[in-house]
């Protein structure tokens, strides 16, 4: 490895002025306290919300430093980076400003706002490969056929700088943090925040949080075979191939990195938009699902969670609500037999309203079933206040000798803090 893709060739130096450089072209973002959240751990929480930055993602940081070190030879060139949403719109965005060319490579799974967003911002997007690996080489070519600079997403020292800006600011704002867990995809944030809280006055963990269907970087330390894929709302940091810088780094410091289920980061989302009001992405609530995944380990202490971007796609948004309703028992689903006669299915709609629950979907069933001919199936899914409360209605219909079965579509019935 070179000096110049070694970490020490990084210092806080460059973190510093890199946000020189960025003063007034990014957002400082709030450190909030959260005292629910705060509450519900046992650790004293405090929130970096980068997803309030002009793109909604922490990526405007070191894209832009990256742009702004460009000779004016490289920006007449034009750029071209490779991403899966965030990084793209926060080159897109910068260039625009700087009067600088942009082509963006997006996977072709990339949700739907942030292709939309990253061409309104004026960038030239392509959408090549399934996966940001495949995007990345069809970038490198495309960056050599029309002699365009290349900006990684992550393995690159100026962007790496840029990055680490956000963790400059959390210690400024809150000098006593012990512990900043941050999202880990490529790896360049977390190698920023591990340089910045190396030269703070105080001892501060640096702790990284990957999804464990892509658990590369958590692999690379280790020693292990990379093994990574599968569907993931947490898309931003759904990375396989890591940046030997920030590896470099990552090592140097002694970095970990934990791993949290994908239902963990659902559980993230809702209760970052529940509790906080805040709408984040899959990759912007892993830092908050692998608090609570082991909030055993964070009782006591003072807690940055690195709220990294909230570009998610609406559907995929309800989606996840929806998912949570069942998840916590406000939603069940009920397959009852009643007679095929009029009247029948208002007489059912009656108990279920004396029974306080509110019918949301019905469907009735009447030629795939093995009932008499003048029966019918009527499925159900039907909001309850909690568990109790749903289970009370399957127990009221039954009181009143109507046959009612829960049916679990969806494999969400175990429970999250398992």
């Amino acid at each position: 490895m070179s000096d110049a893709e070694h970490g020490k060739s990084i210092g806080v130096a460059d973190l510093r002025a890199a946000a020189d450089r960025l003063a007034g072209r990014v957002i400082r973002t709030p450190l909030v306290h959260s005292r629910t959240l705060s509450d519900i751990s046992g650790a004293e929480v405090w929130l970096k919300l980068e997803n309030q930055q002009f793109v909604a993602s922490f990526k405007e940081r070191g894209a832009a430093n990256k742009l702004l070190t460009l000779s004016p030879e490289e920006a007449r060139r034009g750029v071209i980076a490779m991403s899966a949403g965030n990084h793209a719109q926060g080159v897109a965005y910068h260039a625009h400003n700087l009067g600088i060319a942009a082509t963006i490579v997006m996977p072709k799974s990339t949700p739907f706002v942030k292709v939309s967003r990253t061409r309104k911002l004026g960038a030239r997007v392509r959408l090549e490969g399934e996966i940001l690996a495949e995007s990345a080489a069809f970038a490198r070519q495309l960056a050599a056929d029309e002699n365009l600079v290349f900006v990684h997403p992550y393995n690159d020292p100026a962007v790496i700088a840029g990055q680490g800006t956000v963790a400059i600011e959390m210690l400024e704002d809150q000098p006593t943090l012990d512990c900043i867990l941050t999202p880990v995809g490529g790896g360049g944030l977390v190698a920023g925040c591990a340089i910045a809280a190396a030269n703070h006055t105080s001892a501060v963990e640096v702790i990284g949080v990957e999804v464990e269907s892509y658990a590369a970087v958590a692999q690379h330390l280790a020693g292990r075979p990379i093994s990574v894929g599968g569907a993931t709302i947490a898309e931003g940091i759904a990375v396989r191939d890591v940046g030997a810088l920030p590896l470099a780094i990552l090592r140097e410091y002694g970095i970990e990195v934990m791993t949290v289920a994908e239902r963990l980061i659902e559980k993230a989302v809702i209760q970052m938009l529940e509790i906080e009001k805040t709408v984040t992405e899959g990759a912007g609530a892993a830092a908050l699902a692998a608090l609570m995944s082991n909030p055993a380990r964070f009782v006591g202490r003072k807690v940055g969670l690195i709220i990294s971007g909230g570009n998610i796609d609406t559907r995929t948004l309800a989606n996840v609500l929806m998912r949570g309703l069942v998840r916590d028992g406000r939603l069940i689903d009920l397959v009852v037999e009643i007679s095929d006669k009029p009247g029948a299915l208002a007489e059912l709609a009656c108990i279920i309203a004396e029974l306080r629950g509110n019918i949301v979907e019905v469907q009735h069933q009447r030629l795939f079933s093995a009932l008499s001919a003048n029966m019918t199936e009527v499925e159900l899914v039907i909001e309850a206040q909690d568990t109790a409360h749903g289970s009370a209605i399957v127990a009221g219909l039954e009181a009143k000798g109507v046959r009612a079965r829960r049916r679990d579509r969806l494999v969400l019935s175990r429970d999250l803090n398992e």
